[in-house]
C-alpha cells in the first residue's frame, strides 16, 4: 500500500485523472436529463450526425430499397412524428390470433396483421377465426436512449417496492444483436414496446424495420409472410436488405435508426402552475405514482449494457428522467390478448404507459380507443381498481388541479 501511494503522488494529476477514468465507470451525481421538442442532440452525436441521422429515420422508403412486400409504413416518422420525429403518433397497427381454453395462438405468420402490400395478391387479411383483436398505438420513443441506460436492478427496486395487488411483472428479453453470427444471447429486462419484447434499441429498431416496413437486417434476415404464405415470388432484393457493412455490422440503417433514439432529449413538461403541483400532489396520495414511476436515474458513465455492445457514455450516464411509468408489465383490465415474450400469462398485460409527452397524444390507452384523459382513467380496472375508487371520491377541485397535472406532461 505504501509503494502504491508513493507511486502515485510522483504522477501528475492529470494522470492519475485518467487512469482512474480507464480503469472505472464515472461516478458523478444524477442531472436532469435534457428535454425538449426541438429535434437538438442530448449529446450523444454531435448535432451535424443527429440530423443526418434523424433524416435517415424520416426518409421515405420505396420498393428498391426493399420496402415490403407486406408492411404498414414508409418511414419511421410516419409512425413518430407528433409534433417531431420520434414523438408518438395517431397511427395504430393491427394484431390478431386465437384464443382458445385460455391459450392464445398468433395469426398465421404472426399476430401482427400488415396493412399494406406491393401487390393485392399478398394483402394480409384477419381471419373470421381471429377471436382476438385489437389496434396498437405508436409509442413516443424521445428519451429512450436514458430508458435503455437504465440498469435492470432498478426496475426490481420500483417492482419490489408496489403493494402485492398491485405489483408490476418484469420480464427477461434477449437482446437480439449479442446472437448474430452465433454469438450467446444475452438477456436484460424488457422495456420497449407494449409487451416489453424488447431491451435494446437495437433489437426494437431492427424489428420495427421488418415487421412496420418489411425491411430485412442482419438481426432479421427473413421475410414476413403474408397470412402465413411466402412473399418471395414479390421480394424483388436480395436480403438482408440492410446489409451489414464494416462499421456497421447489424445494417446501416438500423443502426443510424439506433444512434437517433438514443441521441433524443426526453419529452418536456408544459407550464407547472401551483395548480399542476397540487395536481401532482392528487396523482401521488390516490396512487397513480404506484405503477407511473415518477423518476429512474441512469447508470453511470462507463457501464456496459447489452452485452458490451452498449457502454453508456457522459450524455446518458446519471440522468434522472421522469416517464411517469415504471416500464413493467400489468394488468388493468385492459390486455389486447396478444403473447409476445412474456410467456403466457402476460396475455392480459400491458406495459404501463409512461405519461411524458402525454399532452401531445389523442388517442390514449394501448388501443387508442380513450379520446380524453377521463376516458382513459374511467378504462383502469383490476391491478388499478382501488386507484379509480380513489378518482371517484375526489372533489371537483382535486379532480380539476390532477386533470391540469396530467395535462402539463
Amino acid at each position: 500500500m505504501a509503494r502504491l501511494k508513493r507511486r502515485f503522488t510522483k504522477l501528475p494529476f492529470t494522470s492519475v485523472f485518467l487512469t482512474l477514468l480507464v480503469a472505472l465507470p464515472l461516478v458523478l451525481a444524477a442531472v436532469d436529463a435534457p428535454t425538449g421538442f426541438n429535434n437538438v442532440t442530448n449529446g450523444f452525436e454531435s448535432q451535424p450526425n443527429f440530423d443526418l441521422d434523424r433524416a435517415q429515420f424520416d426518409s421515405v422508403e420505396e420498393i428498391m430499397d426493399g420496402l415490403g412486400p407486406v408492411y404498414n409504413a414508409q418511414a419511421c416518422r410516419e409512425c413518430h412524428q407528433n409534433p417531431v420525429s420520434g414523438s408518438s403518433a395517431q397511427v395504430n397497427e393491427l394484431r390478431a390470433g386465437v384464443t382458445s381454453g385460455g391459450v392464445f395462438t398468433d395469426h398465421a405468420g404472426g399476430s401482427l396483421i400488415n396493412d399494406r402490400a406491393i401487390d393485392p395478391a399478398i394483402q394480409e387479411q384477419v381471419f373470421d377465426s381471429d377471436n382476438t383483436r385489437t389496434f396498437r398505438t405508436s409509442l413516443n420513443v424521445l428519451g429512450d436512449g436514458f430508458v435503455e441506460a437504465i440498469n435492470d436492478i432498478d426496475f426490481k427496486t420500483v417492482e419490489l417496492a408496489q403493494p402485492v395487488a398491485m405489483r408490476g411483472t418484469r420480464i427477461m428479453v434477449p437482446v437480439l444483436e449479442t446472437g448474430v453470427g452465433g454469438g450467446r444471447l444475452v438477456m436484460r429486462v424488457g422495456r420497449f414496446g407494449w409487451k416489453d419484447q424488447h431491451a435494446s434499441l437495437l433489437s426494437f429498431a431492427a424489428d420495427a424495420y421488418l415487421n412496420e416496413m418489411g425491411i430485412t437486417s442482419p438481426i432479421f434476415p427473413t421475410e414476413n409472410t403474408s397470412n402465413g404464405n411466402s412473399v418471395a415470388a414479390f421480394d424483388t432484393q436480395p436480403d438482408p436488405e440492410d446489409a451489414a457493412t464494416g462499421p456497421n455490422p447489424f445494417g446501416p440503417d438500423v443502426e443510424a435508426f439506433t444512434r437517433f433514439m438514443r441521441s433524443t432529449e426526453a419529452p418536456p413538461r408544459g407550464p407547472i402552475t401551483s395548480d399542476v403541483t397540487a395536481g401532482e400532489a392528487v396523482f401521488d396520495s390516490i396512487g397513480c405514482v404506484t405503477c407511473h414511476t415518477d423518476s429512474f436515474t441512469t447508470a453511470a458513465p462507463g457501464t456496459s449494457l447489452n452485452g458490451g455492445l452498449f457502454v453508456v457514455d457522459a450524455s446518458l450516464g446519471s440522468k434522472t428522467i421522469h416517464p411517469y411509468g415504471d416500464f413493467l408489465l400489468h394488468d388493468i383490465n385492459t390486455g389486447d390478448g396478444i403473447v409476445q415474450n412474456g410467456g403466457a400469462a402476460t396475455r392480459n398485460m400491458v406495459r404501463t404507459a409512461p405519461l411524458w409527452g402525454l399532452r401531445t397524444r389523442t388517442r390514449l390507452m394501448h388501443d387508442g380507443q380513450s379520446l380524453t384523459i377521463r376516458d382513459a382513467i374511467a378504462r383502469h380496472g383490476n391491478q388499478a381498481a382501488s386507484t379509480v375508487a380513489s378518482f371517484n371520491t375526489l372533489s371537483k377541485t382535486d379532480t380539476n388541479n390532477l386533470l391540469k397535472f396530467l395535462n402539463s406532461l
